[in-house]
C-alpha cells in the first residue's frame, strides 16, 4: 500500500490567515508539550468494540502518557453537532459512523488531523482525509453455506445473481449502500468504472434478483445468523460477523472477490479541549502492534502495513488487509454516497415496498 505525498499544512489550513496560524502552531509545537490533562474522553461504539479498544489503543496510550482514558458511547452525529454548535464539547476524540463521516466533515464539525503527529505517510490515498482518521477497515462480502455448494462454489457477484447454477434463497442488506455497487459489478461493470454509480442501471439489475432474496437483513448479527440457521444459502454481509460464525463451527465460507472496503473513522470534534493530546491518541491508533491487538479481537484491521506481522495467523486470513484478500477488493467511494444518499434511499424505499 502506498500513499500520495504528505499534504502541506498551509494547503490544509488554506488562505492567508492560515499562514499566521501555521506559524503559531509551529512555534507552539517546538516548545514542550502542553500539560497533561487529568483524563481524556474518547467516544466510541461501546460493546465488543469498546472492549477491543480498551485492550489495544487505550492500554497503549495510558502506558505511554500516563493519562487515563474514559470511554463513552455511542457515537452520535446529532450529539456531536449539538456540542460543537453550543461550544460545549465533552469529547476529546470521537468515532464517527461511516455513513455520517463525510457529512460531519462537510458541516465543519471536526478539527483537521495534524499530520506532524498523526503520520499517515504509508497509508493509501483513500485513507488520508483532512479531518477523518481511518482507524480500521472492514468489507462487505458474499458468504455461502458450504454444504449447499459442495462441488462448485460461488465466487463473484455474477454468481450471486446466477440462481440456476447456484440455487437457493439469498439475503441482502435492506439498504442501497453496497447493493448498488454489487448490482453493477454483477452486471459486468469493472471496479474502476463504478463511480459515479449508474443508479438506473443498478436498480434494473436488482430487479432481476429481488424475488430470490428471502431476507433483507437489517443488522450485522442477523446476516450471519440466517446463514447459520439455514434460512438462506447465500448472503451479503461484513467480514467480522462471518468470521465469528465460521470460528464457531458454522459451515460457511466467504469470497473476497470484489469485496467492498469500508472505512471506520475517528476524529477530533471542532473546539474540543486538549487537542494536542487528542492528536496523540489518534497517533496511538496507528501503532502497528496496537492495530494488530485490536484486529485480533474485532477482525477490523488498521492500515499500518506493519500490523499484519503481529496479527494472529488464524485471524489474519479473515482480515481485509491480508494481501491475498486486499488485492481482490475495491474501495467504496464515501464522497459519492455523501452527495447522493438521501435521494437514493428514497428510491430504495419505494423499490423495496413495490
Amino acid at each position: 500500500m502506498t500513499g500520495n505525498r504528505q499534504i502541506d499544512r498551509r494547503e490544509m489550513l488554506g488562505g492567508a490567515t492560515a499562514v499566521g496560524l501555521a506559524a503559531a502552531l509551529d512555534q507552539a509545537y517546538a516548545q514542550a508539550p502542553p500539560p497533561k490533562p487529568k483524563v481524556l474522553t474518547v467516544n466510541a461504539s461501546g460493546g465488543a468494540m469498546g472492549q477491543a479498544m480498551k485492550d489495544s489503543y487505550v492500554a497503549l496510550f495510558e502506558q505511554r502518557t500516563g493519562i487515563p482514558i474514559t470511554l463513552t458511547s455511542p457515537n452520535d452525529l446529532g450529539k456531536l453537532k449539538a456540542m460543537v454548535e453550543s461550544e460545549n464539547v465533552e469529547w476529546n476524540v470521537t468515532e464517527i459512523n461511516s455513513a455520517d463521516a463525510r457529512r460531519a466533515s462537510r458541516l465543519g464539525l471536526l478539527e483537521p488531523i495534524d499530520d506532524r503527529i498523526v503520520d499517515r505517510s504509508s497509508y493509501p490515498a483513500q485513507a488520508r482525509d483532512k479531518f477523518l482518521l481511518t482507524t480500521s477497515i472492514y468489507s462487505t462480502l458474499m458468504a455461502f453455506r458450504t454444504d449447499a455448494f459442495k462441488d462448485v462454489r460461488p465466487r463473484t457477484w455474477t454468481d450471486f445473481w446466477d440462481v440456476k447454477k447456484f440455487p437457493g434463497p439469498r439475503s441482502m442488506w435492506n439498504s442501497p449502500v453496497d447493493n448498488l455497487e454489487i448490482a453493477l459489478l454483477a452486471d459486468g461493470l469493472k471496479p474502476e468504472d463504478l463511480y459515479p454509480l449508474n443508479v438506473d442501471r443498478a436498480f434494473r439489475k436488482l430487479d432481476e434478483i429481488k424475488r430470490h432474496v428471502a431476507v433483507w437483513w437489517t443488522s450485522g448479527a442477523q446476516h450471519a445468523q440466517i446463514l447459520v440457521d439455514k434460512e438462506v444459502v447465500l448472503s451479503t454481509g461484513w467480514n467480522g460477523r462471518f468470521y465469528t460464525a465460521i470460528k464457531g463451527g458454522a459451515p460457511i465460507a466467504v469470497s473476497w472477490s470484489q469485496g467492498i472496503i469500508k472505512q471506520a473513522y475517528f476524529g477530533i470534534p471542532k473546539g474540543a479541549k486538549e487537542q494536542y493530546w487528542g492528536q496523540q491518541f489518534l497517533s496511538v491508533m496507528l501503532d502497528a502492534k496496537a492495530q494488530a491487538a485490536f484486529a485480533n479481537l474485532f477482525v477490523s484491521p488498521g492500515l499500518n502495513p506493519e500490523s499484519l506481522r503481529y496479527a494472529d495467523p488464524v485471524v489474519k486470513e479473515f482480515l481485509p488487509t491480508d494481501p491475498a484478500n486486499f488485492n481482490q477488493q475495491l474501495w467504496q467511494n464515501d464522497s459519492w454516497w455523501d452527495n447522493n444518499v438521501e435521494l437514493v434511499k428514497e428510491r430504495w424505499q419505494r423499490w423495496i415496498l413495490a
